[in-house]
Formats: structure tokens, C-alpha cells, sequence
């Protein structure tokens, strides 16, 4: 199981698979490598990275105040740095965008391409409340197959889902123990969120527009909460050359093995890769 160890000591998990040309695949806030798992079969021949953030899946807890956009951002460049790798595509989901728009501003010349998916330089309101009411609270759903459905009806605006997709989803974010369900990530992770929020986030745009020169795509879900369509509206008009593809029956946030997902992102890989 490969681990690598970043500059300051910690101890994160990541994947690496295939050959050619490399793929970092960045997950969300609370998520790991396997939000790729579904897009994965999909994929040309190519080389698949996948980290785990520290703080989730497999990787190290090393406490809130390292929860951070910049610190996961150069936790992202010191497993480029490990596998010797100068360059590669980004694909990152909802936070995971965020850590490639940053990378985009202060390291561009180690990204090949940008991929956001379900997130730009706004944050919507209400997809930043949704996730303060459940990040960092253990689930009440005692097995997987209760955490299905409880999963099931917090997302409605979800449909025409695949069989079992909402189960393979309790499976892979919530760990099965003598008491019922456990978080597999830190819940440390709601203090940096709240701490965040403080804060007021910043200014996103002139990340995104530090972009300029890099291959974008951006993939929203038709019914997103945290990305709206005014702003991926703006981020075309700022990049007209940016692949775009909108995901009816998904919400925040697309699972990567929809037809439209798929084309963006097998037409974004072929500019950057």
C-alpha cells in the first residue's frame, strides 16, 4: 500500500496506476481516491494518481489547523515531487478544484491541464450550509444499507441513478463498526471547515483567471447547490476555449461516469495530455 511522507513528517496514502502520461485526481473535502473509482474504467490509457488528503481515507490525521487549501496543495506537489514527476493534469472535485485553481496560480508550470469538477471561484451559499450540517458528524444510520437510503433521500435532486450507486457510495465514505457507522476521515475536518468559513474564503477569480495558458474544463451538475449557473456562466465568458459539460439528474456533485462528464472529460485530456 504506497505511502509517501510530506516535508513536515506526515504519512499520506495515494494510488498509483497505468502508464503514459499523468492524471492527479484530487477528491472532495471530505472524500479520497475512490470518488474516482466510478470514472476509472472509463479512462484512455494513461497514468492514474490518486491522494488521499491528510486527515482522509488512509492517510494520517495531523489535525485541523493543517487542513487547509495550501497545505494540501503542496502535499499534492510533494507526491509529484516523490514519483518524479515535473507536470501533470489535474482533475479536481469540489475541493479538489479548488486545490487545482490554486496550483494553477502559484505552481502553473507543474499543471498540463485543469479539469474543475462541480466547482469555480464562487461558492454558493447554499451548498457551503449543506456541508456544515453534516461534516464532521457521525452518520445515525447503523449499516450501510440504512446509510443507502438515508443517502438516498438527503439527494433527490439525484435521479436516474445507477443500481446501487447509493449503497457503493455508504460503503465508501463511512466505516462499519460494533456501533454502527464511523467517519473515514478526521473530524477534526468540520473545525478547518467552520474556521474557513470565518474567514470569508477570499476571492477565488483571480485564481481561476491565473489560469490563462492552462487546458480547462469544468463539469457542473444540472441541479448543483454549490455551483451556480450564473457562475460557470462567467467562467465561460473569461475562458471561451474551456471544455463545458452539464449533468442532468446530478447535484454536488457529478460521479464522473455520466455520458456528458465523459466527453468533456475525454476531450480535455486530449488538449492537455
Amino acid at each position: 500500500m504506497p505511502y509517501f511522507t510530506t516535508p513536515d513528517g506526515a504519512q499520506l496514502h495515494y494510488t498509483d496506476d497505468g502508464h503514459g502520461r499523468a492524471l492527479l485526481c484530487l477528491a472532495g473535502l471530505t472524500r479520497n481516491g475512490s470518488d474516482f473509482d466510478y470514472l476509472a474504467p472509463h479512462l484512455p490509457p494513461l497514468r492514474m494518481i490518486r491522494l488521499d488528503y491528510r486527515g482522509r481515507g488512509k492517510s494520517q490525521w495531523t489535525g485541523a489547523d493543517s487542513y487547509t487549501v495550501p497545505q494540501e496543495a503542496a502535499d499534492a506537489l510533494a507526491l509529484l515531487d516523490h514519483l518524479g514527476l515535473d507536470q501533470a493534469a489535474i482533475l479536481g472535485t469540489s475541493r479538489g478544484g479548488i486545490i487545482g485553481m490554486y496550483l494553477g496560480a502559484t505552481a502553473p508550470d507543474r499543471l498540463r491541464g485543469l479539469c474543475l469538477n462541480d466547482v469555480g471561484p464562487e461558492i454558493d451559499a447554499q451548498g457551503l450550509a449543506r456541508i456544515s450540517d453534516f461534516i464532521g458528524r457521525i452518520p445515525s444510520a447503523r449499516s450501510h444499507a440504512e446509510a443507502a437510503l438515508a443517502l438516498e433521500r438527503a439527494f433527490p435532486e439525484f435521479t436516474d441513478m445507477p443500481p446501487g450507486r447509493w449503497l457503493a457510495e455508504a460503503r465508501k465514505h463511512f466505516i462499519q463498526t460494533d456501533q454502527g457507522l464511523d467517519l473515514n476521515y478526521d473530524p477534526a475536518l468540520r473545525q478547518a471547515f467552520l474556521a474557513a468559513m470565518d474567514g470569508g474564503g477570499g476571492d477565488l477569480w483571480p485564481m481561476f483567471d491565473a489560469c490563462a495558458g492552462i487546458p480547462l474544463a469544468l463539469i457542473r451538475g444540472a441541479e448543483s447547490n454549490l455551483l451556480s449557473a450564473a457562475t460557470a456562466e462567467e467562467m465561460q465568458r473569461r475562458r471561451p476555449d474551456m471544455v463545458v459539460a452539464e449533468v442532468p439528474g446530478r447535484g454536488h456533485i457529478p460521479f464522473l461516469d455520466e455520458a456528458e462528464a465523459l466527453r468533456a472529460i475525454h476531450e480535455w485530456l486530449g488538449m492537455c495530455l
